[in-house]
C-alpha cells in the first residue's frame, strides 16, 4: 500500500489517498468527508504494475520555479519548487474555437459566446518563459486548442518558435484544413513545422459516428495524404480509445500506420480521461488502462507485439544522463511517474512486425550505459575511453539474425551513442514506428505523486507552465476566465 493524495471528484478538494493492490489490480481509494468515498481502478494489472515502478527514476527539477509552495500539489501548479521533472513538452492553447464538435474532447473546447485566444504578443512571450526554465529548458512545444489551424498566424507562431531555439515544433490537430488544402500543408512545413500530432480514433466509420458525431475517417486519409505531398512526414496518430466503442481497433489502427511508414511516425494511445462526472458504473464500463493496451495489442496482432515489448518512459533516462555527461550540455530526462505512459518501438519488414525488443537486450544496453555514467569524471580523455567501452559491448546486445534484415542495427544504436544529436536521432526513427501510451489523470484516478513528475504542461499568459493533468482537471477554467473576451461571429463548426 502506498499513500499519496488525491482530489474529491466532486469538490475537487485535496484529500487523502491510498494506492493498494487488489485481486490482481492496483486500485486507488478516497474519502472526503463532505462528499464520501470513492475507489477507482489505478491499472488493471498488478504484476504490470510493478514490473513498471522498478524503472522510476527521479529528476533534478527546476531551478527557476514560478510560484511558490502555499497550499502544495496540485494547488501551487506553476511550476513550484517541488516540481521534479523539467518540460518535456509544452502545449500552448491558442483558441477554444474548433471548426468540429466532438463529444470527446481533453480541451471542452465548445464557444459559448466567449474566446479565449491569447495575442501573437502573449504567445511570443509564453514561448520565451518555456526557453528561459532552467536547469534545462524546453526543447520541444504544441500548439493546441480548440482547433489551432483556426488561426491564421499560426504558421509565424511556428517560425517564431523555430527562430527561438525549439527542436520539435508540433501541432495537436483534427486534421480539417490539411485535408482541405494542400497548400495549408506546405505552408506550414515552410514554417518549419515538425510534426501532425493527429487526433485518429479508429478505421471504422461506426467509431467515428460514436467518438465524434460524424464520420471523420475520410478527412483523416485525407489529411495523412496530404501532408505527405506537402513534406510533413511525420505524422503521430492520436487514439482516445474507450472500452466498448474502439478497444477493438488498436490492432487495425498499428496496421493502418505500419502500411504508411513513409509519413506515420508514431501512434500515441489516449485512455479515456473522465472530463465531467460519471457514475461509478459507467466508468467501470467505460475505464481503460495502460495494461489494458498493451494486452489488447498482443492480441490484435496475433502476438507480434507482446506485452513484454512496453516499458515505461523513464526507461530511456540513462541514455540521456550519459549523454549529458559526454556532451557536457543539460538535456532533458524523461523523469515522469513510472505509471504515466508506456513505449515500444517496432520495425515493418515485408509485413511483419519486429518489436526491438525483439533483437536487442534493451535493459542490459540500459544497464552498460548506467554503469558508463558512473565512470565518467569530466576528463576527455577518460570519457573517450568510457565512450568506446560502451560501442564495444553493443555488437554482443544484438541479436542481428532475429532483426530486420533492411537495417543495420547496431551500427544504428552506435550512432546514437557517438553522436546523440538530430541527425542520429532522425535515423532511428526513420526506420522505426513508435507505439507510445499516456494516460492523462482524471479527478477518480488522480494521484499527486504523478503530478510532481509530469513533463507534460501548459504554458499560461498568466506566466505559469502547469502540469497537464492540473490544467484540465483544476486550473483550465480559472486561467482562461482571465483573458475571456465576448466572440463575435458565428461558431465554427463543420459537422
Amino acid at each position: 500500500m502506498e499513500r499519496t493524495q488525491s482530489i474529491c471528484p466532486e469538490c475537487l478538494k485535496v484529500v487523502d489517498a491510498e494506492v493498494f493492490e487488489e485481486n490482481g489490480r492496483i486500485m486507488i481509494e478516497k474519502t472526503c468527508h463532505e462528499h464520501g468515498r470513492f475507489r477507482e481502478v489505478y491499472w488493471s494489472d498488478a504484476e504490470l504494475y510493478h514490473k513498471f515502478k522498478r524503472f522510476g527514476k527521479k529528476g533534478n527539477g527546476i531551478s527557476n520555479p514560478m510560484t511558490d509552495v502555499n497550499s502544495g500539489c496540485p494547488n501551487d501548479c506553476g511550476l513550484c519548487p517541488n516540481h521534479i521533472t523539467t518540460t518535456l513538452l509544452a502545449n500552448i492553447d491558442v483558441t477554444n474555437r474548433c471548426n468540429l464538435n466532438c463529444p470527446v474532447c481533453f480541451a471542452n473546447a465548445k464557444v459559448r459566446g466567449m474566446i479565449y485566444e491569447p495575442t501573437f504578443e502573449q504567445i511570443v512571450d509564453m514561448l520565451k518563459m518555456l526557453r528561459d526554465e532552467k536547469p534545462t529548458r524546453c526543447f520541444s512545444v504544441q500548439f493546441s486548442g480548440g482547433e489551432p489551424t483556426v488561426r491564421d498566424d499560426l504558421p509565424e507562431m511556428i517560425k517564431t518558435a523555430q527562430e527561438m531555439g525549439f527542436v520539435q515544433i508540433q501541432i495537436a490537430t483534427n486534421g480539417v484544413r490539411l485535408a482541405k488544402d494542400l497548400n495549408y500543408g506546405k505552408t506550414m512545413k515552410n514554417a518549419g513545422l515538425h510534426t501532425v500530432y493527429l487526433s485518429f480514433d479508429g478505421v471504422h466509420e461506426e467509431t467515428y459516428q460514436t467518438m465524434r458525431g460524424f464520420n471523420a475517417f475520410p478527412i483523416k486519409q485525407q489529411a495523412i495524404k496530404n501532408c505527405r505531398a506537402a513534406g510533413l512526414t511525420s505524422v503521430v496518430l492520436v487514439p482516445t480509445v474507450v472500452r466498448g466503442v474502439n478497444d477493438n481497433e488498436i490492432g487495425d489502427i498499428v496496421r493502418f500506420a505500419s502500411d504508411k511508414l513513409d509519413v506515420i511516425k508514431g501512434i500515441n494511445f489516449q485512455p479515456v480521461s473522465f472530463t465531467g462526472r460519471i457514475d461509478e458504473e459507467s466508468r467501470n464500463q467505460k475505464r481503460f488502462t495502460i495494461p489494458d493496451l498493451m494486452k489488447n495489442m498482443e492480441e490484435q496482432t496475433d502476438g507480434q507485439i507482446p506485452v513484454d515489448a512496453w516499458y515505461p518512459v523513464p526507461f530511456v533516462v540513462p541514455v540521456s544522463r550519459f549523454l549529458e555527461k559526454i556532451q557536457r550540455r543539460y538535456l532533458p530526462e524523461f523523469t515522469v511517474h513510472s505509471h504515466c505512459g508506456a513505449a515500444t518501438y517496432v520495425f515493418i519488414e515485408d509485413g511483419k512486425i519486429i518489436p526491438i525488443t525483439n533483437f536487442i537486450d534493451v535493459e542490459g544496453f540500459m544497464e552498460v550505459l548506467e554503469d558508463a555514467t558512473n565512470e565518467l569524471n569530466g576528463k576527455r580523455s577518460k570519457d573517450m575511453l568510457v565512450l568506446a567501452k560502451v560501442l564495444k559491448q553493443i555488437p554482443r546486445l544484438v541479436d542481428s539474425e532475429k532483426g530486420p534484415k533492411n537495417v543495420n542495427i547496431t551500427k544504428l544504436l552506435m550512432n546514437v551513442i557517438k553522436d546523440g544529436g538530430k541527425e542520429a536521432t532522425r535515423q532511428f526513427h526513420r526506420n522505426t514506428l513508435f507505439l507510445g501510451s499516456m494516460h492523462f489523470q482524471d479527478p477518480y484516478n488522480f494521484d499527486c505523486h504523478r503530478v510532481e513528475r509530469c513533463g507534460i504542461h501548459y504554458a499560461t499568459p498568466d506566466g505559469r507552465i502547469i502540469p497537464f493533468c492540473t490544467y484540465n482537471t483544476l486550473h483550465r477554467d480559472a486561467v482562461e476566465s482571465k483573458f475571456l473576451r465576448p466572440y463575435e461571429g458565428k461558431p465554427m463548426r463543420e459537422n
